[in-house]
């Protein structure tokens, strides 16, 4: 049975999950209102953080151009450029056993492609949910869905998987960002290119 999440709240994984070993992160979304002429283009990306929650390099920086880091324990599995149709609009595949040690974190984020040059944001997008799937039983575990807390943002950090004590925990965090993946980049000591 999936439990659902609200901002703010963390749930343990790989405890009550007993075998856990690969979960798909799969993120949707729908566009409330735009008709500015371009495609709404969206994209989920991972970056790889160390305990002081910064990336070690460009390979700890999981999205469309990379798909995949952490010594292929972390693969994106590719972009949609519209959003279009039911459930995952893109997925990222997370493999716990073979996350290098010194990654204690996995950031999930989601950022709108040129979104300042096409004149879109977070406020436009609307039913924006993260889930996470047992990939072995395909039983989801949990769900996510971010409500609509956004306006002026065109990125936000979904949600954190992170180490303790041995296990994998979730982190609904639900953070806007302007400034685009830049920002985001920079948040967590990459430069973007």
């Amino acid at each position: 049975m999936s439990i659902s999440l609200s901002k703010g709240q963390r749930i343990d994984l790989t405890k009550t999950n007993p075998g856990l070993k690969k979960v798909i992160v799969g993120l949707g979304w729908d566009i409330k209102h735009y008709d500015g002429g371009y495609d709404f283009d969206l994209d989920a990306s991972a970056f790889l953080l160390d305990e002081n929650g910064k990336a070690h390099s460009e390979q700890d920086f999981i999205f469309y151009n990379n798909l995949q880091g952490g010594g292929g324990s972390v693969v994106h599995t590719g972009d949609n450029r519209t959003g279009e149709g039911e459930g995952d609009d893109e997925q990222i595949i997370i493999d716990f056993s073979k996350v290098p040690d010194y990654v204690q974190k996995v950031a999930i984020t989601v950022t709108i492609h040129d979104a300042i040059a096409r004149g879109q944001n977070f406020g436009q997008v609307v039913n924006a949910f993260v889930r996470v799937v047992n990939e072995e039983s395909n039983q989801e575990i949990m769900r996510y869905d971010l409500g609509e807390d956004f306006s002026i943002e065109t990125a936000v950090v979904v949600c954190e998987l992170y180490r303790h004590n041995g296990e994998w925990k979730f982190n609904a965090v639900g953070s806007g960002f302007k400034g685009g993946l830049a920002a985001l980049c920079a948040n967590y000591g990459l430069q973007a290119g």
